[in-house]
């Protein structure tokens, strides 16, 4: 999980929350991931850089990969954050600098902590499925936990809430009781819910979360009754961001439909994002980048080697010219 843009864009984080429900659809831009893989990117964005602690989302196909390497990412670095990986249809190969060694595929979890610093590829197998589809997420980690030890998680078996017209995998956080292994750092959630065409249900939110949607096939409408109605079918890969104060979400498909819900506190702490590192300041992030080619060259540092991958690690970019700092909790590109 990555971002493998050549020229990327220093972006100091907050989550902005709105003080109640909304309805704002945040629109993606298209950018490629690896060597061929086009995702659609919706955080962070112009207009929200946060939803509670997620701090990066990115949506791809499904795409018909059959003739196609698919997925193909070479070793690259985090720090700060947690990467989180779920697909939809195919599978991905995750091997990490802890030795993690493992094929995810969908309904599976596939949590990585960076903490500290930790290296990871991605890779469809050799052969694979012939179509790719999924999501690939990051949690920003709170400051007494962001230089934590580094951990992979693979979680094959998720609580499932299941209901007339209704399938709801909970990957993170809990949900109406049903509550996710995978290990976080701050209060959040995030669901894969699956509705039948006819669907009326609702969904049980905690109200001092804020939430988001991204449709990844039909067009359900989502909102809460009570307060705001409901909104119109939202268009695959687009992201729905609901606001805060909401107990519940009422969500109903005229035909099968299905998104990931996303959510959680307000992240009150400030980031500095920049390539693929989460950090605070300016120089936490630069120090993180010199590791990283110091490594690259042949020495130690945090990160550590892939071991089994074929090919050389990613070489991170340049430093934009002027000065990584924070400037202020606006939801502005810096």
């Amino acid at each position: 999980m990555s971002n493998v843009t050549t020229d990327p864009t220093v972006t100091v984080c907050a989550s902005d929350a709105s003080a109640g429900p909304v309805h704002e659809v945040l629109r993606s831009k298209t950018v490629t991931l690896g060597e061929s893989t086009q995702v659609r990117r919706l955080l962070p964005s112009l207009d929200r850089r946060m939803v509670g602690a997620w701090c990066f989302v990115d949506h791809y196909g499904p795409d018909e990969i059959a003739r196609a390497p698919g997925m193909q990412v070479a070793p690259h670095p985090h720090i700060g954050l947690q990467t989180v990986s779920w697909l939809l249809d195919g599978e991905v190969h995750h091997r990490d600098s802890l030795g993690s060694d493992v094929v995810i595929r969908p309904g599976e979890l596939g949590l990585m902590t960076a903490g500290q610093g930790i290296a990871h590829s991605e890779q469809s197998p050799d052969p694979h499925a012939p179509y790719l589809h999924g999501a690939q997420l990051w949690v920003a980690l709170p400051d007494e936990h962001r230089t934590t030890a580094p951990r992979f998680e693979h979680h094959r078996d998720l609580p499932v809430l299941d209901g007339p017209g209704m399938r709801a995998t909970v990957l993170l956080g809990d949900v109406d009781g049903a509550r996710s292994a995978g290990r976080v750092h701050t209060p959040l959630v995030g669901v894969d819910v699956e509705l039948a065409a006819g669907a009326d249900v609702r969904l049980p939110l905690e109200a001092d979360f804020e939430h988001a949607v991204l449709t990844v096939s039909g067009s359900p409408e989502i909102g809460d009754d009570a307060v705001d109605g409901l909104a119109p079918g939202l268009d695959v890969g687009a992201l729905l961001y609901l606001g805060g104060g909401r107990r519940e979400l009422r969500l109903r498909a005229e035909t099968a439909s299905r998104f990931l819900l996303l959510g959680g506190t307000p992240f009150a702490e400030e980031l500095v994002m920049w390539w693929n590192f989460v950090g605070r300041t300016g120089e936490e992030i630069a120090e993180a980048r010199t590791a990283w080619q110091a490594e690259i060259a042949g020495g130690d540092g945090p990160f550590g080697a892939v071991r089994g991958y074929e090919g050389d690690p990613l070489t991170a970019p340049e430093l934009p010219p002027t000065p990584l700092r924070p400037r202020g909790r606006a939801a502005r590109k810096t």
